[in-house]
């Protein structure tokens, strides 16, 4: 029997421990989407303690704790840290089989070294611990991450940001390249116009433009796209339930838009219509700049609308959604790629269902110009575990190219999140491992482990210029 958490851990043959140990395990890490804040990694902060760097805006940790019996006030309410805490080791335990269990032990051994299975019993102790080196210079943000050989962090970024964090952590030499994202979602979300409005008054001030129209709307995005590219952005990224590919005229689109800005009603339809054109837009300008494209496609967002009102989005009340993708991304796709407009482009899956259908959809529009140059993207969110990447991976590996993939990153809002590019790489070595065994593929480690190397780095580092 194997002990838990060792250094073979997710490795199950001995062609696979060669692959991992010999050539995914030192390789640094391209983060290239995630939610970390750039502010803390500007201004170098310590966290306060354990619960501070793990608990604060863990939304799957928060739905554990529900899950578990725990009330909100230990979770987003006013209980102090260490009882929030306190309330998570005791839960622990019960994260069996979820990921949660493994990233929990992984980052206390990564990060501080403690090998103890957490629970009630040694809470305490973990978090005096874990809390009083957290105080030291070795942990601050930027230790954190130039610890765990991070090369590139891409944030998410809303398009009025000024993005003054970044230019001073450009500023300031830090060895990792901390880069924004374009994230126009909040530009586009005709579902409610007055928050819509709102947004839009808040570009007027920002671009000191007067918006009376879709031109000036326009102009004024496009020059935060433009200011984006030039403080070192090379990517943008879009969280839709679905594709939109909406047919559509230019006058009707003008007319909607007159509509929002007049605070007045839009349908369903005319929403859709809008988003289309808006998704459109955006992306002939990713193609004009050589970005990369990103959609997170199938969320099924805030399904428990009192606890929305009470906590507001991203507080862990999001789930799977079941919406058909495949014509309208075609659609889509294809009307970029007709007019030849079409960028590098990752497409992110939520519902497992449909993997072999991202997969597919992927090769259609592939153009030999880059290799990969449609990606489908590793398993996200609810698929960011065991079973979901080797789904994943084998949908891709079936259908297109898994030695051409662009490999993990953490979608994390935590700094020591960075132990999933292990766990991701332990996952896959040991598919390429277990084949090699089964006589699936040749006994060339040499080669394999290539393409091991390529799919950790490599291959991210060409894809985005790095």
């Amino acid at each position: 029997m194997k002990n838990f958490l060792d250094q073979d851990f997710l490795l199950q043959t001995e062609t696979a421990k060669k692959l991992y140990h010999d050539y995914a395990k030192e390789m640094p890490i391209i983060d290239y989407h995630c939610h970390l804040p750039p502010d803390q990694i500007a201004n170098d902060i310590n966290f306060n303690n354990l619960t501070h760097i793990w608990l604060y805006g863990d939304h799957y940790k928060w739905r554990a704790l529900r899950a578990n019996g725990v009330n909100e006030a230990y979770i987003t309410g006013n209980k102090s840290d260490w009882e929030k805490f306190e309330k998570w080791a005791a839960t622990t335990p019960y994260t069996l089989r979820n990921p949660l269990y493994h990233w929990t032990h992984l980052e206390l051994q990564r990060y501080f070294g403690i090998h103890d299975i957490l629970s009630a019993d040694n809470a305490r102790k973990v978090y005096d611990e874990c809390t009083e080196k957290l105080q030291s210079p070795e942990y601050s943000v930027r230790n954190l991450i130039t610890g765990k050989k991070v090369e590139m962090i891409g944030t998410t970024d809303d398009p009025l940001d000024n993005l003054e964090y970044h230019k001073k952590i450009a500023a300031d030499g830090f060895a990792t390249q901390v880069l924004p994202s374009f994230r126009p979602d909040k530009a586009m979300y005709s579902e409610d116009t007055m928050a819509l409005n709102a947004y839009i008054d808040q570009l007027q001030a920002v671009t000191n433009t007067d918006i009376n129209d879709l031109d000036t709307y326009l102009t004024a995005l496009k020059s935060r796209h433009d200011y984006f590219a030039a403080h070192g952005c090379k990517v943008s990224d879009h969280g839709l339930e679905h594709m939109f590919a909406e047919d559509y005229t230019e006058q009707e689109i003008k007319a909607i838009f007159n509509k929002i800005r007049g605070k007045q009603t839009i349908t369903p339809q005319e929403s859709a219509q809008f988003k289309t054109f808006m998704l459109f837009q955006f992306a002939v300008w990713d193609h004009e700049k050589g970005w990369v494209q990103q959609y997170h496609l199938g969320g099924l967002r805030n399904n428990n609308t009192r606890a929305l009102a009470e906590l507001g989005p991203d507080t862990g009340w999001d789930s799977i959604g079941d919406f058909k993708q495949g014509r309208a991304l075609s659609s889509f796709l294809n009307k970029l790629e007709k007019e030849n407009k079409l960028a590098k482009t990752i497409l992110y899956n939520l519902n497992a269902a449909d993997n072999d259908v991202f997969a597919a959809m992927t090769g259609n529009f592939n153009d030999g110009s880059v290799a990969g140059k449609i990606q489908f993207g590793s398993g996200w969110w609810f698929n960011d575990q065991k079973d979901g990447m080797i789904a994943q991976l084998t949908s891709l590996s079936n259908i297109g190219l898994v030695s051409r993939m662009v490999g993990m990153l953490t979608d994390s809002r935590s700094f020591m999140s960075f132990p999933r590019h292990e766990y991701f790489r332990r996952i896959l070595c040991n598919l390429f491992g277990n084949d090699i065994e089964n006589g699936e593929l040749p006994n060339d480690i040499a080669w394999t482990g290539k393409i091991i190397k390529d799919i950790c780095y490599y291959n991210a580092k060409e894809y985005f210029g790095l």
